[in-house]
């Protein structure tokens, strides 16, 4: 297969990601789209890692696989929190949390 198709496939799901941050006002919906994105980050360094012939991409790739796990953890405490107090994860009342 030739890089362009790789970089294709990260470019759409980037745009989906993005796309579904934009738009989405559920918490859990917001976060799933922030996995797409960090996944097309993903697609793009072990694709050029491969190109290349270097690990760093795929080591990259792992790195990046660690810190979403980590914001998967930190992001759904909010959102249950945001649950418990509010009893709704809808991200346009987040500022009635300040406090």
């Amino acid at each position: 297969m030739f890089l362009n198709q790789f970089l294709l496939l990260a470019a759409a799901l980037f745009c989906i990601g993005v796309y579904g941050v934009l738009v989405r006002k559920n918490g859990i919906l917001v976060l799933m789209s922030i996995e797409i994105i960090l996944n097309a980050v993903n697609i793009n360094l072990v694709a050029f890692g491969s190109l290349t012939d270097d690990v760093a991409g795929e080591v990259f790739a792992l790195f990046t696989i660690a810190v979403a796990a980590a914001e998967v953890g930190i992001g759904l405490a909010i959102v249950l929190l945001m649950y418990r107090n509010r009893r709704s994860i809808d991200f346009s009342e987040a500022d009635l949390l300040k406090g």
